[in-house]
């Protein structure tokens, strides 16, 4: 992890509710959806997202991520990581189906720090902190020996998308989504990459 000064700073553990939002917000409710099968009978979904979030290991963790504050308050975060440089191959037979067009565009991608979140809280969005924490995200993939940045977002958001692309990520590949019971109004995960 690099430096970070107010308004950034290292995620806690006692920062997995703003993670679970934040992930759930880039996901477009991709993540409550699975935590809701995910969660036992009668358990809060929202809860077995932030235990998630307050894992030390995997990608969602809060060690993978870094928050920003704006009035004395948590207002923006990103989580991202390093791709390993020899992706390992799918096992499509045991990949839950939803799951596998998102690996296949992340392993088009070797190499590169990984930005799986980016997301602000709506009373604080058009202030330029996705600018800001982007500009943090391209120090953290430097700092980890990346040969620069990956993301996917999905087709429909195009406010990202023009934000990504005004900061010089260029799309790599899409790949259609798989729903199942997930309602979601996009069609299709793009793969957006940065160079280093």
């Amino acid at each position: 992890m690099i430096d970070l000064a107010l308004p950034f700073r290292p995620a806690t553990p006692d920062d997995a509710a703003h993670l679970a939002e934040f992930i759930n917000m880039a996901g477009e409710g991709l993540p409550l959806y699975l935590w809701t099968k995910m969660a036992d009978t009668g358990e809060d979904p929202w809860a077995v997202g932030r235990q998630r979030a307050q894992r030390t290991e995997g990608g969602f963790s809060y060690k993978n991520a870094v928050v920003m504050e704006a009035d004395g308050r948590v207002a923006a975060g990103l989580i991202g990581y390093k791709l390993p440089d020899e992706p390992a191959p799918i096992d499509y037979d045991t990949m839950p189906a939803m799951f596998v067009p998102l690996q296949e565009l992340e392993n088009m991608a070797p190499g590169t720090w990984y930005l799986n979140v980016l997301a602000t809280y709506p009373e604080f969005r058009g202030q330029g902190l996705g600018t800001r924490l982007l500009a943090v995200a391209e120090q953290l993939a430097a700092a980890a020996g990346a040969k620069g940045l990956s993301l996917i977002v999905f087709d429909t958001n195009t406010g990202a998308r023009r934000l990504y692309e005004r900061l010089g990520y260029r799309e790599v590949d899409q790949r259609p989504i798989v729903k199942e019971d997930w309602d979601c109004p996009a069609d299709n995960s793009v793969l957006l990459v940065k160079d280093a």
